[in-house]
């Protein structure tokens, strides 16, 4: 169950604009949790607030305006980053392992310790099994936090049973959605059009794009053939290291395939208006994802919230969130299973409109507006109470 905060304007108390400092990557940064810190960003300042970033990451040639400091040696010159934040009313710290510098990302620590004002932190990634430096670097994270947000209940689950955390600090706010709150319902079909599956996101090993594409040798027989399209670029850092090699794989395999003619690729970059229109334009998403462990997907929270069915690997964010029917479970590395998964989708208009209508019905709680607005709650709560680190910290 979520816990249940008051409503909240934006503004504190004494009636003056709210300053949220946020630490994280940024746009135009490409990754998840610029991504998420950016919608965030925009619907704290959509309830009344303003927001002031502390960039980490690579330098960007061109700054977003939010951003007044780094935690790297580029611009913005002269910002001190614990002078910034300390500016701010409250600050939200993005953790992910390998986001900032030094053994497990243990450098935020630092920062933490340097910031006067209360502190949430938002837990992307819990393990369930860490290394001793994972484990030491998100419970010193954890005993800095006022409160510390994770996203769904599984991730809360293991973050008590792996971590020494206060667990009344933990409360669970879902991942955003970048569809907009008017557009959760697939768009129009023409008839006879055939369905459109879609997987989208950026590319790397332990997405499980070849298994959907082996699954596609399993509908033969289903006619029209779906088409499935690929969209996304490589994910800058598996470029980096790898070049194209998991994009080269995808597609030789696709030309292997005897579905060749229904698989497309597209690397275009997209703004949210057009992979609003991309999302919506699918009659089914495919998540194929390898992994086992990953409490968080914003991709199947957009899908969701979009209205669209989702045929999903079983990684514990998929097994939460389409519990109630939005979508179907398989197993991870398993083409007949996704074959088979797929098959029923495809085949069965009332499943498909059954599972889209659950879709639409979720789609409110996860729109970045309900989610913003959360965070706001929390702010209220934790700017009402005495500030008081724990002994630990």
């Amino acid at each position: 169950m979520h816990t249940a905060l008051p409503p909240t304007t934006g503004l504190p108390v004494n009636g003056t604009e709210r300053t949220f400092g946020i630490v994280s990557t940024f746009p135009p940064t490409t990754c998840g949790v610029a991504t998420f810190s950016a919608a965030l960003a925009a619907g704290l300042i959509a309830d009344g607030a303003s927001v002031d970033v502390v960039r980490c990451g690579p330098t960007p040639r061109t700054e977003d305006a939010l951003v007044l400091a780094s935690l790297t040696d580029g611009p913005p010159a002269g910002a001190d980053p614990a002078e910034v934040l300390n500016r701010t009313d409250l600050v939200i710290v993005q953790h992910e392992y390998g986001l900032y510098d030094g053994p497990d990302g243990d450098s935020i620590i630092a920062l933490m310790e340097a910031v006067t004002v209360p502190i949430i932190v938002v837990a992307h990634t819990v393990v369930t099994a860490p290394t001793t430096g994972q484990r030491h670097v998100l419970e010193r994270v954890c005993a800095l936090a006022r409160a510390v947000v994770v996203m769904t209940e599984t991730a809360r689950d293991r973050l008590f049973a792996g971590f020494d955390v206060d667990q009344h600090k933990v409360l669970v706010i879902p991942h955003g959605a970048a569809t907009p709150e008017s557009g959760g319902a697939p768009l129009a079909r023409p008839a006879g059009r055939p369905l459109r599956l879609l997987t989208w996101g950026l590319l790397g090993p332990g997405k499980g794009i070849e298994w959907a594409i082996d699954a596609l040798d399993h509908l033969n027989d289903v006619v029209p053939h779906p088409n499935y399209v690929i969209a996304g670029a490589t994910h800058p850092k598996v470029r980096e290291r790898h070049g194209e090699a998991y994009r080269d794989m995808l597609m030789k395999r696709a030309h292997g395939s005897s579905a060749r003619s229904h698989i497309s690729f597209d690397d275009s970059y997209r703004d949210m208006a057009s992979l609003n229109s991309l999302i919506r334009s699918a009659d089914v998403v495919v998540l194929p994802y390898d992994s086992l462990d990953q409490v968080t997907s914003g991709v199947l929270v957009d899908a969701v919230a979009a209205g669209v069915p989702v045929v999903s690997t079983a990684f514990p964010h998929a097994i939460e969130l389409l519990s109630t029917g939005a979508g179907v479970v398989v197993p991870q590395r398993d083409a007949v299973a996704l074959g088979a998964a797929i098959r029923l989708v495809v085949t069965h208009h009332e499943r498909r409109a059954a599972m889209a209508t659950e879709a639409s019905r979720l789609a409110p709680d996860l729109a970045w507006s309900a989610v913003a607005r959360r965070y706001g709650q929390l702010a209220d709560r934790l700017l009402a109470a005495p500030l008081q680190r724990s002994a630990s910290s």
